[in-house]
């Protein structure tokens, strides 16, 4: 058994942002990442983000995720990659499989405060020909060609126009594939435009209002998709098919909480769709449904990575707080900043709904 002041399962913004909070304060933190590279999804977006200085703006995610690690290191953050929670138990207990190299060792870890910030999942889509090979969601597409330098297809057709499907986009042609085109069942692009006006430039048809109504293909993998014009009841309209030679199908259809932990630990939960739908309970200050436990970033409702390390901040903030390593008048003043930040994050027609559901949570009395 591991005794450890703050547990924080996740390595991604959230997770990281959290720590160096706490650990600045001067708490004892532990972070745990099942992956071999801490930074979440920010250790593959290769493009730079935008906003105010303070938001990151004009530096690439890759860039973040190094910042970020370098901070948690100088202030003694202990990390451990390749690591998998695969338990929960009573009293913040984690059962963690630690990857040694040679072998893999199941070590218990007792923490006094924990942070669940396991990021999100990617939704999928039924179809026929969607269990083929060369089916994926553009999460995995994008970790192909920014991690593993290896381009998923030579044809890719993209389901889904909300910013994960235009950046990959993107990416997929400046890695040397052809996007024969973005397929939206709404009649207007989800994304922003910034990102849609350099998909557009690079001449990549869109097609909205519709839908993908099946891949071909064999064991081999897909050599083609079909899709189709919806109705305003999202049926596909008849002799609307249009055809594509594409050896790839990518789905970008949204991202939903990752939440496995927070149930075995049996948080409560709440339906948000703005949010991705099933989301952990939680106060202003990211404590969830069980004392002690904290939930941030993706797990916690997806939005964005700025969001998700806000988000981290206010947990750490409040975690190195509660274990008496900052006193109330300077705790409360750093977490009304963040606070601040954050409201601002979500203002304008993508966050606004995004904002009054993050509200919604604590003003229905959802807060411990």
């Amino acid at each position: 058994m591991k005794d450890k002041e703050i547990a924080i399962i996740g390595g991604g913004p959230a997770g990281l942002a959290a720590s160096i909070e706490a650990a600045k304060a001067g708490a004892k933190v532990l972070v745990i990442d099942e992956n071999r590279k801490i930074g979440g999804q920010l250790f593959k977006q290769i493009h730079k983000f935008f906003g105010s200085h303070a938001h990151n703006a004009g530096v690439r995610g890759i860039n973040i995720t190094s910042r970020l690690l370098e901070e948690a290191q100088k202030l003694g953050v202990e990390i451990w990659c390749d690591s998998a929670v695969i338990g929960l138990f009573s009293e913040k207990t984690l059962a963690v499989v630690r990857d040694m190299g040679q072998k893999k060792v199941t070590l218990t870890v007792k923490a006094q405060k924990m942070l669940i910030a396991t990021g999100a999942s990617e939704n999928a889509i039924n179809f026929p020909g969607w269990t083929l090979p060369g089916v994926m969601g553009a999460g995995a597409a994008q970790t192909m060609i920014n991690v593993e330098r290896v381009l998923p297809g030579k044809r890719v057709l993209m389901v889904g126009s909300g910013n994960v499907g235009l950046i990959v986009t993107y990416q997929l042609l400046q890695a040397g594939a052809e996007v024969v085109g973005i397929v939206e069942a709404m009649n207007r692009i989800g994304g922003y435009g910034v990102h849609a006006a350099k998909v557009s430039r690079a001449g990549v048809p869109f097609y909205l209002g519709h839908t993908i109504i099946r891949a071909d293909g064999n064991h081999n993998g897909v050599n083609r998709a079909v899709i189709s014009e919806i109705d305003e009841n999202w049926k596909p309209k008849v002799n609307t098919e249009k055809e594509f030679q594409a050896d790839t199908v990518c789905i970008a259809a949204g991202l939903r909480p990752l939440s496995e932990l927070a149930r075995m630990y049996d948080l409560k939960h709440t339906y948000i769709p703005e949010l991705g739908g099933w989301v952990p309970i939680h106060n202003e200050n990211m404590e969830a449904s069980v004392s002690g436990v904290y939930v941030a970033g993706d797990a916690s409702g997806v939005e964005e990575a700025n969001t998700a390390m806000d988000e981290g901040r206010l947990a750490g903030v409040d975690m190195a707080q509660s274990l008496g390593y900052l006193d109330k008048e300077t705790g409360e003043a750093l977490k009304a900043e963040i606070r601040s930040r954050l409201e601002t994050l979500r203002q304008g027609p993508f966050g606004e709904k995004r904002l009054l559901a993050k509200k919604k949570i604590v003003e229905k009395g959802y807060a411990i």
